[in-house]
């Protein structure tokens, strides 16, 4: 399991510092791709195959099916630790996350997301005081 808020910054290479309380989750790699609202999602290789399992079983009929899967998949990348406990983080997603400097990593349960430091900061206090409201909505599925 993924949580906490870490501060990064990403270097000019697109090495990224996993903190090593998530790193020590991940094994030897793990895969990065595009994730929801801006950010970058990080899964290890376990959590990937369960979210490529889960992306094969929607409706490969509908167009916006093909869509996502695309999206999610086309960029994807493998990323190995490097001895410093790094990933290089190719630019093509560097940019689909507008990564430059400092970087926000946040664990989200069965993944981390990789955020942009202003997107990140605006994204919670766009949300922050939602928090009971979005809690009570929540009661609508059973946990």
């Amino acid at each position: 399991m993924f949580f906490g808020e870490f501060r990064h910054n990403i270097d000019a290479k697109g090495r990224l510092s996993i903190p090593a309380k998530m790193r020590n989750q991940c094994g030897e790699c793990v895969y990065v791709t595009r994730g929801n609202d801006g950010c970058l999602a990080l899964y290890t290789q376990q959590g990937w195959e369960k979210y490529y399992e889960e992306l094969q079983a929607l409706p490969q009929k509908k167009k916006s099916t093909r869509i996502f899967i695309r999206l999610v998949t086309s960029r994807a990348s493998e990323c190995e630790f490097d001895k410093l406990g790094r990933i290089n983080i190719p630019l093509v997603l560097r940019q689909e996350g507008h990564l430059e400097k400092e970087c926000v990593i946040v664990g989200v349960g069965d993944h981390v997301e990789i955020w942009n430091s202003e997107a990140w900061n605006q994204f919670y206090d766009d949300n922050k005081d939602s928090f009971d409201e979005i809690s009570e909505d929540l009661d609508e599925y059973e946990l």
